[in-house]
């Protein structure tokens, strides 16, 4: 009986069939970058507010004044007799009725000292002149309560791990497909019921769920992608990276053309409901059906891809090898019990968590510098654009190893020279702090490849499911970690940053070169790479 490879060799191992599966499921990217980075836009920070006055909504209805006469009234009096106080979080301490004048509600007031009048901590009746812009309006995440825009943001990459865990397991058990097309469905419902929620519980809860399940349609798709190529061809797992970094470059276009959140977020979850009509042209992984022991669907699905690809099965082909491995539910045992897959899982979760801490580290120090959100978060993302195309010239010439490991190095010797700049050349900080971007990119991108060529087909989803939810939990590290450490000296994350990077690019040496190398079916081929 031939083995996959062979009979994948014969019908095409990247036809007009795959290039099309390849396409459709590669906009999954564009889709979960958008929710990735998301509350940039959805938790834009409000241009105008204030603390309304006790009474102010009465007297300005009785008054006719704008809302910008009412701040008149409000702020600049706080501003004129206390200019520390913080305008918006606080309010003067006094309430206006049906006889405060129109024209001078303070005059009678402090002995007409404006300047004499208490003080009082806003507790929630804040005024926004454009009151459904973002989150932090829609749900007064504001002054004590803007903690809960941070909140926001983990509670999403809380939903990114858990629907590693949950839904990787699902995609081994169940299939690829129909985890992915459950997932997108979840990933639509969800963000619909986000962009309408009542109060923030309900806000957290579904945004968390959709942080779930756009994980398992991001991280499925990957897996499917990779499992109907040949080895040689292995290298689109790169190459749908750079649909991630479109999404970048396409979210703040959505968001300057739309003004309110509930578009923004209804635009980057509606097109999940698009993905389901995969059903009916992206098939299920004939690799995953073989392990299955389901080795005539296997064939008929090999079959139709010889078929598309203009090519013809030999008749003889009326069974393809079938691992001789028992099939079981994947477990992180199964990731562990033997010392090379022992190995490998350790280093890629240590690759993960740093990439993730790196990443997100850098482009918060940068900071995004200048007035023009938009135009600053475009140019963030176009940097990552190279990246790809740096590892698609080099991964199959020299291997995954070598670039693995450099991109680290350099990254790491990035954040160190950064970290010891002198601020009057801001221009050279900036450069090199973008080169450690660049390499800090180009070694997350990597990491998902060789992270599935690395586990055998019977876990391969579940393994890097698992994985990669060291991504997500340094995700969350990564701001507290920034930011408590730059408290005590600006530069010190950047060696942080430097040390965790050269760690890793000593311990991904250690691991099996994967180029060219038929992707393992059982954990006995792993051993033996």
């Amino acid at each position: 009986m031939p083995s996959f490879d062979e009979v994948l060799k014969e019908a095409g191992e990247f036809g007009r069939f795959q290039k099309r599966v390849f396409f459709l499921l590669s906009q999954t990217g564009i889709t979960f970058s958008s929710l990735f980075a998301s509350v940039v836009f959805l938790g834009r920070a409000p241009d105008n507010f204030w603390c309304r006055i006790p009474g102010a909504a009465e007297l300005s209805e009785r008054c006719g004044w704008t809302l910008e006469e009412e701040r008149n009234f409000t702020v600049l009096p706080l501003r004129l007799g206390n200019e520390s106080v913080s305008a918006e979080c606080q309010r003067l301490d006094v309430a206006w009725d049906a006889s405060a004048s129109c024209t001078s509600p303070l005059v009678p007031r402090g002995n007409g000292s404006k300047g004499s009048l208490p003080l009082a901590t806003c507790l929630g009746n804040w005024v926004y002149e454009q009151p459904h812009a973002s989150i932090v309006s829609e749900y007064d995440l504001v002054c004590g309560n803007a903690w809960m825009l941070d909140l926001s943001q983990a509670i999403l990459n809380l939903g990114f791990l858990t629907g590693a865990f949950i839904l990787g397991y699902a995609a081994d058990r169940y299939g690829r497909i129909l985890t992915y097309l459950l997932s997108c469905l979840g990933v639509g419902i969800c963000g619909i019921i986000v962009a309408f929620s009542p109060n923030f519980i309900v806000f957290l809860v579904f945004r968390f769920l959709q942080g779930m399940f756009g994980k398992g349609t991001w991280m499925t798709a990957y897996v499917i992608v990779t499992e109907i190529v040949g080895s040689d061809q292995r290298i689109v797992g790169i190459v749908i990276q750079i649909f991630f970094t479109l999404g970048i470059i396409i979210l703040p276009g959505i968001a300057y053309l739309i003004p309110t959140w509930q578009g923004i977020q209804l635009a980057i979850s509606l097109p999940n409901f698009l993905f389901l009509l995969y059903y009916w042209v992206v098939p299920e992984s004939p690799r995953w059906l073989l392990t299955r022991k389901k080795g005539e669907k296997a064939l008929k699905i090999m079959r139709d891809i010889a078929k598309h690809n203009g090519k013809f099965l030999s008749p003889h082909y009326s069974e393809i090898t079938i691992s001789s491995q028992e099939v079981s539910n994947p477990s992180f045992l199964d990731l562990v019990r033997t010392p090379q897959m022992r190995r490998n899982t350790l280093i890629l979760m240590y690759a993960w968590f740093t990439s993730a801490l790196i990443y997100q580290g850098l482009v918060m120090r940068l900071g995004i510098i200048g007035g023009n959100l938009y135009l600053d978060f475009f140019i963030s993302g176009a940097v990552e654009l190279p990246a790809a195309f740096l590892i698609i010239v080099t991964i199959d010439r020299v291997g995954r190893r070598l670039p693995f490991a450099m991109s680290n190095i350099v990254a790491s010797i990035a954040c160190l020279i950064t970290a010891f700049l002198p601020e009057d050349i801001p221009w050279l900080k900036t450069t090199v702090a973008t080169l450690g971007r660049l390499s800090i990119t180009i070694a997350f991108e990597v990491v998902y490849l060789v992270n599935s060529e690395l586990y055998p087909t019977t876990v391969r989803n579940f393994g890097v499911s698992l994985c990669s939810s060291l991504c997500d939990l340094g995700g969350i590290i990564a701001p507290f970690l920034l930011f408590r450490l730059a408290a005590i000296w600006l530069e010190l994350p950047l060696i942080i940053f430097s040390v965790l990077a050269a760690v890793c690019g000593l311990l991904v040496l250690i691991l099996p070169e994967t180029k060219g190398i038929s992707l393992p079916e059982t954990v006995e081929e792993v051993e033996q790479l």
